[in-house]
């Protein structure tokens, strides 16, 4: 059995890179792949990428590559996203609506289950596919549904104050994109998107 907690967060990030690399291989039936080929898609050095399959157990043989099915099924069990994880969507305005209407998070293992704002019946441009609840009902649904990741799309004023309650619901992952960061305790997972720095950071290379 491998101990999630052991693999670094770095490590984790690039299982998700070598997962999307080796679903596209499968889709084009290969069924081997070389640590050089596999590092090479994925950006990373090779000798990164065999640190990062250790923390999957042993396999793998030298001069003859990676069984891609075999890879891809270890890393997506390692990851938990050999099933579709339920995820609730905090905050259905103009961001949260088209995050709601994103059509490939199945196909990476996810499911965005139930949306939460504190205007669950105002009209919107387009019909959510999930059903929409006030943010009251927020930390008895969490808990009886047994949701343990969150996508936080809602005013940085309240984010906090929001992340506060989905922790105290159970939540052990956020996905923020509200323009702060959070303080979360130590046993949860709180990744931040912030458009305008990731813009900011585009704009210095084209200067």
């Amino acid at each position: 059995m491998i101990d999630r907690t052991q693999i670094p967060r770095k490590s984790i990030y690039r299982l998700s890179l070598y997962s999307r690399c080796l679903s596209r291989l499968v889709e084009n039936k290969v069924e081997t792949v070389s640590s050089e080929a596999l590092a090479k898609a994925t950006g990373v050095k090779p000798a990164q990428l065999r640190k990062d399959l250790t923390y999957l157990g042993n396999f793998g043989r030298r001069g003859l590559g990676y069984n891609v099915p075999e890879l891809l099924r270890r890393i997506n069990e390692t990851m938990g996203t050999n099933r579709l994880l339920p995820v609730a969507l905090v905050g259905v305005g103009n961001l949260g609506s088209a995050l709601l209407s994103y059509q490939g998070f199945a196909k990476e293992g996810f499911e965005i289950v139930a949306g939460f704002d504190i205007e669950p019946s105002r009209k919107r441009t387009k019909a959510a596919p999930v059903p929409i609840y006030p943010m009251a009902d927020m930390p008895a649904y969490m808990a009886k549904h047994d949701v343990k990741l969150a996508i936080l799309a809602v005013p940085g004023a309240v984010a906090q104050e929001v992340t506060n309650e989905l922790v105290r619901a159970g939540v052990q992952g956020i996905l923020n994109f509200a323009p702060i960061l959070l303080q979360v305790p130590e046993d949860v997972a709180a990744n931040n998107v912030n458009l305008a720095i990731e813009l900011e950071n585009l704009a210095y290379f084209i200067r």
